[in-house]
C-alpha cells in the first residue's frame, strides 16, 4: 500500500476520532471545557464548564476593599479552605467552613447566623474556586447577601491585616 493511501487513513481515523470525542465532550454534563477565563487579574480563574460557579460579579477584586468590610464589623468571613490550611492560618475572626464539608457544617452555622447575614467567602486566592462554590452552597440555602475576596488569605497575608493561627507550629 502506498505511503499516500497511508496518510489518507490515517487523517481519516484521525477526524473521525476528533469528531466522536468532540461530540461527547459536548453531550456529557461533566464535559472538559474549551473556553475559560484565565486571566488571574481579572478575578478567579474558571475553566467555564458547565458546573461553573465562578460569577465574577460577586468577586471583591481589592484587598483593601475587603479591609473596609472587615473593619465595618458587618460581615461573617467565611474560609472554604480545608480545616488543616485554616488551622495553619486565617483571617482573624473568621469562620472555618470547609466547602468540602459543606453539609456537616451548615446546620449550626443556620443556627447561629440568619439568612439576611452578610457573607464574605474565601480560599487560597485567584486560582481557587472554593470561595465561589460556597458562595453558591450559600445562595442555594437562601442567603442572598454575599461576597467572594479572590485574593484570599494569601492576599490578606500579604497585606499585613490580621490573621490567627490555631496551630502555633506555622507562621
Amino acid at each position: 500500500m502506498p505511503i499516500k493511501n497511508i496518510a489518507k487513513e490515517l487523517i481519516v481515523l484521525l477526524s473521525i476520532s476528533l469528531f466522536a470525542a468532540f461530540t461527547v465532550n459536548f453531550f456529557s454534563p461533566k464535559g472538559i471545557a474549551l473556553l475559560g477565563d484565565w486571566d488571574t487579574s481579572k478575578g478567579v480563574i474558571s475553566a467555564k464548564s458547565k458546573e461553573n460557579v465562578v460569577v465574577h460579579e460577586l468577586e471583591i477584586g481589592d484587598v483593601r476593599t475587603a479591609k473596609q468590610i472587615y473593619d465595618s464589623g458587618g460581615a461573617v468571613f467565611l474560609d472554604a479552605r480545608a480545616e488543616e490550611l485554616f488551622e495553619e492560618g486565617h483571617i482573624e475572626g473568621a469562620v472555618s467552613l470547609p466547602v468540602g464539608r459543606y453539609d456537616a457544617y451548615i446546620g449550626k452555622f443556620k443556627v447561629a447566623y440568619p439568612l439576611s447575614a452578610y457573607i464574605v467567602t474565601y480560599c487560597s486566592g485567584r486560582e481557587c474556586d472554593d470561595s465561589h462554590q460556597l458562595a453558591q452552597n450559600f445562595f442555594e440555602e437562601g442567603y442572598t447577601n454575599i461576597s467572594v475576596f479572590i485574593d484570599g488569605y494569601p492576599g490578606w497575608k500579604e497585606a499585613g491585616y490580621p490573621i490567627a493561627l490555631i496551630d502555633p507550629k506555622h507562621n
